[in-house]
């Protein structure tokens, strides 16, 4: 299927989304579509498959004009689009999930359960993956619910999948087994949108990548005739320079230090110091224990023995409101359902977590909250309107700004990261890195979960690599690569 979109205008009241923007997808082709948070990426696939009508500009498919008024005519005509925040629903299975609105029926609409599983099953293994469809979709992994849903696409015929930020939950392996299944489905004729903004991804996979910025189209360029650089230029406008910023290296004494932290089975006998201006990036796959580690120091999980340690001294921490007023602050790796409010603005969040600081006597200084607020906006570059833009109107890159800004605001001795990046474009992720690094230089302790590796090469001082909730070691980030990384994270030994 060939798709042309010309001339693409949309606008969401006074906000002028998509400006002139166009889009190419060749027949059997792996297309990359770049772009800064807020650049109208999702938008503009969202228009192509009728979730939103174009002001303006004109859609070709297959050389013929089209217009869908919504997503099931895109689905019809074989144009499927999966969504960053899966659709699926987790209480029910696998099977179930798939036929959902196609279910097949015998005589007088009695489901035919043995046929939809076996059909299941022959999508599944067309795909090379071993899912049980009786199994409940809640218990698979993330890569695994995606594959799920990648065999929806398939059961209606897809020419067309768009996935968008498709591995950016899924461990190392179940990013490769996506990259097979992408491959055959190329060789299968299936034409793929691919939004991400992993770079090492899209020069992996992709035949050619097209570039938005502030909702208009930059340009399109083939893989093998351009680089990294040249692409981050198109998508920010400028050099980016070094990716992950040099840092000024002062390591202090132990502010943290976690002995023998377990919870029931899972977690085993957790054992690791942090050092004030240190970044210690933690590693492993996914699953491994990385987040249920981080909530047990923050209190959001009841330990089941063991000690923790601020500055030398321990400390109960029994919820979240210990873990603050000893000074551990958490990034949680989803900022839309546990590190913000999303219908709220933005001086709204950065207040919450900082109420003492803005009141007194419990009553709340009017002054302070707007100083406090606006002084985060400045110092985290955060782009809005002012204190009172609605979170769930800003760019993801902004939002993480905010959650950041909320709890870098109650001047922490230990911050914790929990995937810190996720989902977040390039300029904000290098913006993000410098925070870090600034954080760093004033003598925060930082613990960074990633399940990036490039992340955690280029922003640790040590790495913990973590494997079926145990630390599995720890390296000086002069001796630590990859290959090092995946094998304690996959139960080798150095």
């Amino acid at each position: 299927m060939n798709i042309l979109m010309k001339g693409i205008n949309k606008s969401f009241g006074d906000n002028k989304v998509l400006k002139n923007a166009g889009f190419e997808l060749k027949n059997g082709e792996i297309h990359a579509l770049m772009g800064e948070n807020g650049a109208g990426k999702s938008t503009m696939m969202k228009i192509l498959t009728g979730v939103y009508t174009k002001d303006s500009g004109e859609i070709y498919i297959d050389g013929k004009e089209k217009k869908y008024n919504n997503p099931q005519e895109a689905e019809n005509d074989g144009i499927v689009f999966i969504y960053q925040e899966l659709n699926s629903i987790f209480d029910l299975t696998v099977v179930d999930n798939l036929f959902i609105g196609k279910e097949i029926k015998k005589a007088f609409g009695i489901l035919d359960k043995k046929a939809m599983e076996e059909k299941a099953t022959e999508v599944l293994n067309s795909l090379g993956v071993d899912i049980d469809p009786r199994t409940i979709m809640g218990d698979l992994s993330v890569g695994q619910q995606q594959i799920v849903e990648i065999c929806k696409a398939l059961m209606v015929n897809a020419k067309v999948i768009i996935m968008d930020e498709p591995t950016a939950a899924l461990t190392q392996t179940e990013i490769e087994i996506l990259f097979k299944i992408i491959e055959n489905l190329r060789s299968d004729g299936v034409s793929i949108v691919y939004i991400s903004h992993r770079m090492e991804e899209i020069f992996e996979i992709c035949d050619r990548i097209t570039v938005l910025r502030d909702g208009e189209y930059i340009g399109v360029r083939k893989i093998s005739d351009t680089n990294m650089e040249d692409i981050v230029k198109m998508m920010i406008g400028r050099e980016l320079g070094d990716r992950f910023p040099k840092r000024n290296h002062n390591i202090g004494s132990t502010v943290l230090e976690v002995r023998e932290l377990a919870k029931d089975e899972f977690i085993k006998g957790i054992n690791f110091e942090l050092k004030k201006g240190e970044v210690l990036g933690v590693s492993g796959l996914m699953g491994a224990g990385r987040t249920e580690i981080m909530e047990l120091i923050f209190g959001k999980r009841k330990k089941s023995s063991g000690s923790i340690l601020v500055e030398n001294n321990e400390v109960k921490i029994y919820n979240p409101s210990d873990a603050i007023k000893n000074g551990i602050a958490f990034v949680t790796e989803d900022r839309k359902t546990e590190g913000l409010l999303l219908d709220k603005t933005i001086e709204e969040n950065i207040t919450l977590p900082n109420l003492d600081v803005v009141s007194k006597s419990g009553v709340l200084n009017k002054s302070k909250i707007v100083d406090l607020s606006e002084k985060s906006i400045k110092d985290f570059r955060i782009r809005s309107t002012g204190i009172n833009h609605k979170v769930e109107e800003l760019s993801g890159g902004n939002q993480q700004k905010v959650v950041l800004g909320k709890w870098i605001a109650t001047n922490p001795k230990i911050l914790i990261l929990d995937e810190p990046t996720r989902g977040v474009d390039i300029g904000a992720k290098q913006d993000i890195y410098n925070i870090i690094n600034k954080l760093a230089e004033e003598g925060v302790g930082i613990v960074m979960v990633s399940s990036e590796l490039p992340e955690i090469l280029g922003m640790s001082d040590r790495v913990m690599v973590v494997r079926e909730g145990e630390v599995k070691g720890i390296l000086n980030i002069n001796e630590a690569n990859q290959e090092k990384i995946m094998t304690l994270a996959t139960g080798g030994e150095i």
